[in-house]
């Protein structure tokens, strides 16, 4: 078999990379995982980047979760999907352990980090959840009202706003 090797025309968006990363993060480590994984740090190796934190957040992407996280993290990716509130049993920086109800917007990395980004309904409002801390997820039948995920997908860059 020979492979066609085209040159690069268009590069990956972030929803692209995103959408790789949170499905490769739970994958697990089996041999797909690996060669996966591989295939996405190949890809990236063709981007410039002159920004140590987007160096590190790709490198995390490329790393697998561990189990009990991936587990999780299928949990989190299965309800994104589906638009269903799922309950998250979740231990903030302090240590204080917390019931949430959250509306999974998306899943992003941030240098070393994964986050789940929703609507966490005891705030009302846009929370991120570190994947680490998340003790556990609980999936329900309540639907989620559609979210645009595009404000915040990594390496996004934000329009200024002009001045008048």
């Amino acid at each position: 078999m020979t492979t066609v090797v085209k040159p690069h025309s268009h590069p990956l968006t972030t929803a692209e990379i995103a959408a790789l990363a949170l499905s490769l993060a739970h994958l697990g480590t089996g041999p797909q995982a690996v060669t996966a994984r591989r295939a996405l740090q190949h890809t990236l190796q063709h981007l410039e980047l002159d920004d140590d934190v987007i160096a590190a957040t790709l490198s995390t992407l490329t790393e697998p979760l561990p189990a009990d996280v991936a587990s999780r993290a299928r949990l989190i990716a299965d309800a994104i999907t589906s638009r269903l509130m799922i309950r998250l049993h979740y231990r903030d920086a302090r240590g204080t352990v917390s019931t949430r109800d959250v509306e999974p917007v998306t899943c992003l990395v941030h240098r070393e980090y994964w986050y789940l980004v929703g609507v966490c309904r005891m705030r009302h409002a846009i929370r991120a959840f570190r994947f680490d801390r998340i003790l556990a997820v609980e999936p329900t039948l309540t639907p989620s009202r559609p979210h645009l995920a595009d404000r915040f997908l990594p390496f996004q860059r934000r329009r200024r706003s002009r001045a008048a």
